[in-house]
């Protein structure tokens, strides 16, 4: 009988979201280095508040402006990858809301985000950008069939 390692995919909740499936998010999450051909360590994903992550924001990336997600990648180049990434909860809600879709649907988005932004994906060009969004509709569509 072999044993399964579980995946280096870490949640933890300083602001509460409903957070649905983790077992199977955390293998899928794990999945989506392995297609991008990257070696992951470990993610530690810490859902926050706007205030926290604007704190995260100012204090680390001199940015003084509310965001839904900060990734930062922790590892060496050519090592495998970890990481830290805080997600404002509230970000996610109001997000939601005003892309008139669900609030899973929206975290959901947000972790793939950060998950390609970790596999060298970029959004600061409108190129970068509809190539990450394509990429995260892609697994948003694989993950939710």
């Amino acid at each position: 009988m072999s044993v399964s390692t579980p995946p280096p995919i870490h949640f933890f909740f300083e602001k509460k979201i409903a957070l649905q499936n983790r077992t199977y998010l955390k293998a899928y999450l794990s999945s989506i280095f392995k297609k991008e051909k990257r070696k992951l360590e470990y993610v530690n994903f810490i859902f926050t508040s706007d205030k926290h992550v604007l704190e995260v924001n100012r204090k680390y990336l001199q940015h003084d402006y509310y965001t839904d997600i900060i990734t930062f990648e922790l590892s060496s180049p050519g090592q495998p990858i970890q990481s830290d990434i805080y997600i404002s909860v509230d970000r996610v809600r109001d997000n939601a809301g005003q892309n008139n879709v669900s609030i899973q649907q929206e975290l959901h988005r947000v972790l793939f985000h950060g998950i390609l932004h970790l596999c060298g994906y970029k959004d600061k060009s409108k190129k970068d950008i509809e190539r990450m969004r394509a990429k995260e509709e892609h697994y948003l569509k694989k993950y939710f069939i």
